[in-house]
């Protein structure tokens, strides 16, 4: 199936609030407009409702074994709204700590992502895509690890690096 795209603008800040599970706690205007869905049908739902079938399992292995242990996380991120369309973001997604230091939730800021940040994700998303079809999520796990490994990179690293990166 082929989708509509459209992008976000350059002061998008679509930013939201899940408690533990993922489910949306918060969501501003911006999350309603992109997503086009009212924030009625957002809150309380699992964070998941905008994924987008193209995005590869292992990225969303990748976030929750990271903010579990709380660190943030970083990602290019491929979102499908209430229309069929799809919309790339950059993603910051950061854990919530109450006075004792426990995970109460997760907040999670998305910008306009570079051109070639999208690009790049693209392809490699393409092959963790191939990999889960024809193997399985821990194929996938394995050529991402190798994959930042060979090029010596950590994974917040590379997406911070491929979004300041000007367009090629």
């Amino acid at each position: 199936m082929r989708y509509k795209e459209i992008f976000l603008q350059e002061n998008t800040l679509i930013t939201s609030k899940t408690d533990t599970k993922g489910n949306i706690t918060y969501c501003n205007a911006d999350f309603i407009k992109y997503s086009k869905m009212t924030e009625k049908e957002l809150l309380g739902q699992p964070h998941n409702i905008i994924r987008h079938p193209y995005m590869p399992k292992v990225a969303f292995k990748a976030l929750w074994d990271t903010i579990k242990t709380k660190n943030e996380f970083f990602a290019f991120v491929c979102n499908l709204n209430k229309e069929k369309e799809t919309y790339w973001v950059f993603a910051n997604v950061t854990p919530s700590l109450d006075n004792d230091g426990n995970i109460v939730g997760y907040y999670s800021v998305r910008r306009k992502p570079s051109a070639h940040g999208i690009k790049t994700l693209s392809e490699i998303y393409k092959q963790l895509n191939k990999i889960e079809k024809d193997k399985n999520l821990s194929e996938s796990e394995k050529f991402l690890v190798d994959f930042l490994q060979s090029n010596n990179i950590q994974w917040n690293k590379l997406m911070i690096e491929l979004q300041n990166t000007k367009n090629m």
